[in-house]
C-alpha cells in the first residue's frame, strides 16, 4: 500500500496554535464535543510539563492524529482553537488550498491583520479560549466527564493565572463553577500547575532575577531581566510566572536566548501595558496580560533595543493623534494634475501629501514631493496625480495611539500618516512629527528609534556556511584593502538577495564608497587577476584566472535625462546607490570591513518583501525611468514565485498605458528577453508579458496564442530532458525560444521583429535558415519515417541540422516515435565516431581527394546500422570499397 493510500480521510479537524499552552489543548479537547467527529490534530509544544501531560494521558484517550497520518485533501472543515492566525498554523498550510474548505475558530485573542476569514465559531474577549468553549458546552447542555473537565480547568487556570490577571473576566468565574459541577478536581490542577522546578530552571531562574532591572518608562514601572544559554531550557513561561511573584512586578518582561533564538515572554497585571499587542510585534501572540515570541535572527540587544522603541512609543503619554497631528491638512485632489500636485507642495513646503477624491474626500494615497518633481521633469506633469502613488498607505484614526503612527512611519517607511475620520482626512502626522516628539526625552530614547543608531543584523555565518570558501576569502580581503584605504567596501545586490534565500549565486558585486576603479586595481594586486575598466560609469571588472568576474562600483547615484533613458552617474552614498536599484529585493548591501563583516544594510525594507515574496518597486517613477524593469519584475516574480506587490502592479500598468516599452532600444529589450529565456518557468514569464501587454508593446506580431503556449511547454519539457543529459553542448535557449514564439508567423513577417530586437544581420539570417532548415528537415523526416528508412539515413538527415533545431523539432512533434529517434539520435547516432581515418585510407593505396570522404561516410553509415562494429569490420569493408567503388555490403563471414 502506498503512502497517500495509508493515510486517514478527515473531513473535519480541530487544531490549535504552534508551540501550543494548556488552554489551546484544553480548547482542542472541548471543542471535539460540538465536532464529535473531527479528527484532533495537536501541533506540538516547548512546554515540557504540557507535553507529558499530552503523551501521558490525552494521546491515546481521544482521537489525537499526527498530521503526516491525514490526507490533508480530504480536509472539508477546520476548527481552530485559541487563535485565528494562519502562519500560526502552518503545520495546516496545504489545508487553506481546498477549494471548498470552511473555517469554524474559537479564539480569545485581539485581531490581526493575519486572521483568517471564519464561517463560524465565536471570538470573544475572555479570559481564555477554554472560557468561550464551556460557555458553548453549557448553553447546548452537553456534559462532560470529570476527566474532561479538569483537563478544560488546566486551560482557564492558566490562562487567568489561577484568576490573579487583568484579563481575568466574570466569565472565566462561571466556568469555573461549571466546570466544578461536571466533576473538576482543583487538587489535580494545582498539582499540575504548581509544580517543581529543576536544578537548571534553578540556575536560570537566580541568573534572571540578578540580571533584571526595573524601568521607570512615563510613570509605569517595567522589569526587564536577560539571561543566555546555549542550550534550551523547558518551561521558560513558568519560571517567568515565578519570577513575578518573587518581584512582585505588574509587569515583567523575560528575554531568554537560547540555541539561535530570541525567547521573549511577557506578564501584565495593568491595564496600561498590554503585553500581547508588544508581542504580537516581533511575531508571536497572546493576550493583554501573557504573551511569548520566539525571535529568529536577531540578538538580545536588537531585541531589547525593539522593545524599549515599543514600550515607549504604546505607553508614551503624548495623548492621541487627534491632539498631536497638524491640522487642517494640505491636500491634493484625484482630478489634479501631478505638475499642479508638485507646485502645491513646493509653496507650502511639503515633503509628501494626501491625495484625495474631489467628490468624496476620500484618501486615494500619498503623493512624494521629490517623486511628482521627477515626473514633472520627465515630461508627465500633465498626468493625473493618482499615477505616482508610491503604494498604498496606510492610514490612522484621530483616536489613535503614538505606537500606531511608530508603525507605520518607522516600520513601514512611510514619510506621512493621514488622519482619518468619516473617510475624510482631517489631519495628517510625519516622520518629522513623529521623531520631534520621541526626541524630547534623549536620555530614554533606545537605539532602534532613530534610523541612523539601528542596529544592524549580522549574516557573517551565512556568508561562511552559503558561500565557497574561496569566494569568502575574497570578501575579508576587500574588506582588508577598504580599511586601508580608509574606504567603506560592500556586497550589494542580487548576490546579497540570494545568500539570505540560500540560493547559489557567484556573481559578485561591490560597491565602494570611494574611487571603485582604483579599488578594483588595487584588489586585483592582492587576489591576482587583471581589470577593465569604464570611466564613464565609474565601475570595474576584475577577472580572476578561474574566470570569476567581480564588478566593482562607486557608490552613485543614477538620473535618466528622460524616460527609458540609459542613466547619468554622480557620485553619492549607499543608500543612495541602493536606492538607484530596480526592486526592494536587490536593495541589500552587506559592510565587509573588519570588524562589521557580514552587517547587513536595508533601508527599504528589503527583508520583509523576501519573507514575504513581494516584487516592490523603490519609487513611482522606476517604470517610467526605465522600462526594462517591467520585463524584470515579471522575471523575478517567477523566478522566485513571488508576487507582484499591489503598487508595482498599478505602476506597471501605467507605464503600459504610457507606451514606455516602445522607448526602449531594440537591443535592452532583447537583452531582457534572453534573460527571461535563461529562466526555469520562461512560459509563466511569457504569459505575463502577455497579460500585461508587454509582448504587443514590443511588435504586434508578438503573440501568445493557444497553439504557442501549447508549443512552449513541451519546449519546457524537451530542455528539461535535455539537462539531464549533461552533455557538453549547451543549446541556445534564445534561438530555442524565438524559433518557438515565431511559429506560426509567416516568414515576410519575421525579419520587421528582427529588426525591431535590434538583432544584427547575422543573427536574423542565421534565425530564418534555422527555422527554413528545421521545417525542411521536418518534412524529410515524415518520408524517412513512412519509408522505414535506415539508421543511417536518419543520421545524415540530423546530422546538418544545430542543436537548436533539433530540440525545436522535438517539442513541435511530440509523437512517442518521433521523440525515440530522436532521442536515439542526441543520446547515441551523434556522437558516434569510425575507428578507422583517412589514413588508414592512404595505407590501402587509395590516393588523396574527394573518394576520402565518400567511403568514410559509407563506412560510417555501415557503422550505424550496425554492419561493422569494429575496427577490423571497417577495415575491411575500407578495402572493398577501395578496390571496388560499387560495392555497398560487407560479407557476413568476415573475419
Amino acid at each position: 500500500m502506498s503512502q497517500a493510500q495509508s493515510k486517514i480521510a478527515a473531513p473535519t479537524v480541530i487544531t490549535c496554535h504552534m508551540n501550543a499552552d494548556f488552554d489551546a489543548l484544553s480548547a482542542m479537547v472541548a471543542a471535539r464535543h460540538l465536532y464529535p467527529d473531527a479528527v484532533l490534530v495537536f501541533p506540538g509544544s516547548q512546554e515540557k510539563n504540557l507535553r507529558n501531560f499530552y503523551i501521558e494521558s490525552l494521546v491515546y484517550a481521544y482521537n489525537f492524529k499526527n498530521v503526516k497520518e491525514i490526507d490533508l485533501s480530504t480536509v472539508k472543515k477546520l476548527v481552530m482553537v485559541d487563535t485565528r492566525q494562519k502562519t500560526r498554523v502552518s503545520h495546516l498550510a496545504e489545508v487553506f488550498d481546498n477549494s471548498d474548505l470552511t473555517i469554524d475558530a474559537y479564539d480569545h485573542h485581539p485581531n490581526t491583520e493575519d486572521d483568517v476569514t471564519q464561517d463560524g465559531g465565536l471570538v470573544l474577549d475572555w479570559g481564555s479560549t477554554a472560557t468561550i468553549l464551556c460557555h458553548e458546552l453549557e448553553k447546548r447542555e452537553i456534559h462532560i466527564t470529570p476527566d474532561e473537565a479538569n483537563v478544560i480547568g488546566l486551560g482557564i487556570y492558566e490562562d487567568t493565572g489561577s484568576f490573579t490577571f487583568n484579563s481575568t473576566t466574570p466569565y472565566d468565574y462561571h466556568a469555573a463553577s461549571w466546570l466544578l459541577q461536571q466533576g473538576m478536581d482543583v487538587t489535580f490542577i494545582a498539582d499540575l500547575i504548581t509544580r517543581d522546578i529543576s536544578a537548571d530552571q534553578i540556575a536560570l531562574l537566580n541568573a534572571m532575577l540578578e540580571s533584571a532591572h526595573t524601568h521607570d518608562i512615563n510613570n509605569i514601572s517595567i522589569t526587564v531581566a536577560e539571561v543566555s544559554t546555549d542550550e534550551y531550557v523547558s518551561d521558560f513561561a513558568l519560571l517567568v510566572r515565578k519570577m513575578m511573584d518573587i518581584e512582585q512586578t505588574n509587569v515583567l518582561f523575560a528575554l531568554g536566548r537560547m540555541n539561535d533564538r530570541v525567547h521573549l515572554v511577557a506578564r501584565s497585571r495593568i491595564p496600561e501595558v498590554n503585553v500581547g499587542q508588544i508581542c504580537a510585534s516581533f511575531g508571536g501572540g497572546g493576550h493583554a496580560a501573557a504573551a511569548s515570541a520566539s525571535i529568529k535572527d536577531k540578538t538580545p540587544v536588537q531585541v531589547k533595543d525593539e522593545l524599549f522603541a515599543l514600550l515607549y512609543s504604546s505607553i508614551k503619554p503624548h495623548g492621541s493623534v487627534r491632539q498631536l497631528m497638524s491640522h487642517p491638512p494640505i491636500l491634493i485632489e484625484d482630478t489634479q494634475s501631478t505638475a499642479d500636485a508638485c507646485d502645491i507642495m513646493t509653496r507650502f513646503g511639503l515633503k509628501a501629501a494626501p491625495v484625495v477624491n474631489s467628490q468624496t474626500g476620500q484618501c486615494k494615497g500619498v503623493l512624494e514631493h521629490q517623486i511628482a518633481d521627477r515626473a514633472v521633469s520627465h515630461g508627465l506633469g500633465d498626468a493625473p496625480a493618482t499615477d505616482y502613488l508610491m503604494r498604498s498607505n496606510a492610514t490612522v484614526a484621530p483616536n489613535a495611539n503614538l505606537y500606531d503612527v511608530m508603525e507605520i512611519v518607522l516600520g513601514q517607511g512611510q514619510r506621512l500618516v493621514p488622519v482619518i475620520e468619516r473617510d475624510e482626512v482631517i489631519g495628517v502626522l510625519t516622520r518629522t512629527d513623529l521623531i520631534n516628539i520621541l526626541i524630547e526625552e534623549p536620555a530614554r530614547m533606545p537605539e532602534s528609534v532613530l534610523p541612523h543608531r539601528k542596529k544592524e543584523r549580522s549574516i557573517k555565518n551565512m556568508l561562511k556556511d552559503r558561500l565557497p570558501e574561496d569566494l569568502f576569502h575574497i570578501l575579508q580581503e576587500a574588506g582588508e584593502l577598504g580599511r586601508s584605504l580608509g574606504t567603506q567596501v560592500y556586497a550589494v545586490g542580487g548576490f546579497v538577495r540570494d545568500i539570505l534565500m540560500n540560493t547559489p549565486n557567484t556573481d559578485l558585486d561591490l560597491v565602494v564608497e570611494g574611487d571603485g576603479i582604483v579599488f578594483a586595481r588595487k584588489l586585483a594586486t592582492v587576489i591576482g587577476g587583471r581589470v577593465r575598466a569604464h570611466h564613464k560609469f565609474q565601475t570595474a571588472v576584475l577577472i580572476l584566472e578561474n574566470g570569476l568576474h567581480i564588478d566593482v562600483a562607486t557608490a552613485r547615484l543614477e538620473y535618466y535625462e528622460y524616460p527609458a533613458a540609459l542613466p547619468t552617474v554622480e557620485l553619492s552614498s549607499i543608500k543612495m546607490d541602493l536606492y538607484r536599484r530596480d526592486f526592494t529585493i536587490n536593495a541589500l548591501a552587506v559592510k565587509l570591513n573588519p570588524g562589521q563583516l557580514g552587517q547587513l544594510v536595508d533601508f527599504f525594507g528589503s527583508q520583509k518583501d523576501l519573507k514575504s515574496g513581494v516584487i516592490r518597486v523603490l519609487h513611482s517613477l522606476s517604470f517610467v525611468e526605465d522600462p526594462t524593469r517591467i520585463l524584470r519584475a515579471i522575471r523575478f516574480a517567477q523566478r522566485y514565485q513571488f508576487r507582484i506587490g499591489g503598487q508595482t502592479d498599478r505602476l506597471i500598468r501605467n507605464a503600459m498605458q504610457l507606451d514606455m516599452i516602445s522607448k526602449l532600444s531594440g537591443s535592452r529589450i532583447f537583452h531582457e528577453l534572453s534573460s527571461i529565456f535563461e529562466e526555469e518557468h520562461v512560459l509563466d514569464c511569457l504569459r505575463s508579458l502577455r497579460d500585461y501587454k508587454v509582448l504587443e508593446s514590443i511588435h504586434p506580431l508578438l503573440t501568445l496564442t493557444p497553439v504557442q503556449e501549447e508549443l512552449l511547454e513541451e519546449l519546457e519539457v524537451v530542455l528539461d530532458w535535455y539537462k539531464l543529459l549533461y552533455l557538453k553542448e549547451e543549446p541556445r535557449r534564445a534561438i530555442v525560444y524565438l524559433l518557438a514564439l515565431l511559429n506560426g508567423v509567416a516568414e515576410n513577417k519575421i525579419l520587421p521583429i528582427c529588426e525591431r530586437l535590434n538583432l544584427t544581420n547575422r543573427q536574423a539570417n542565421e534565425l530564418l535558415t534555422l527555422r527554413h532548415h528545421t521545417n525542411k528537415t521536418i518534412y524529410s523526416f515524415k518520408k524517412w519515417r513512412n519509408r522505414r528508412g535506415p539508421l543511417s539515413d536518419l543520421y545524415f538527415l540530423l546530422e546538418e541540422l544545430p542543436l537548436e533545431g533539433l530540440l525545436f523539432f522535438m517539442a513541435k512533434f511530440n509523437k512517442e516515435d518521433t521523440r525515440k529517434y530522436l532521442s536515439q539520435y542526441l543520446t547515441q547516432l551523434r556522437g558516434i565516431e569510425l575507428d578507422i581515418s583517412g589514413t588508414d585510407l592512404q595505407h590501402l593505396g587509395l590516393e588523396p581527394g574527394p573518394r576520402y570522404g565518400e567511403i568514410l561516410r559509407k563506412i560510417l553509415a555501415s557503422v550505424i546500422d550496425g554492419e561493422a562494429a569494429c575496427r577490423d569490420d571497417q577495415l575491411f569493408l575500407a578495402k572493398k570499397l577501395v578496390t571496388d567503388p560499387d560495392f555497398m555490403g560487407i560479407e557476413k563471414n568476415m573475419q
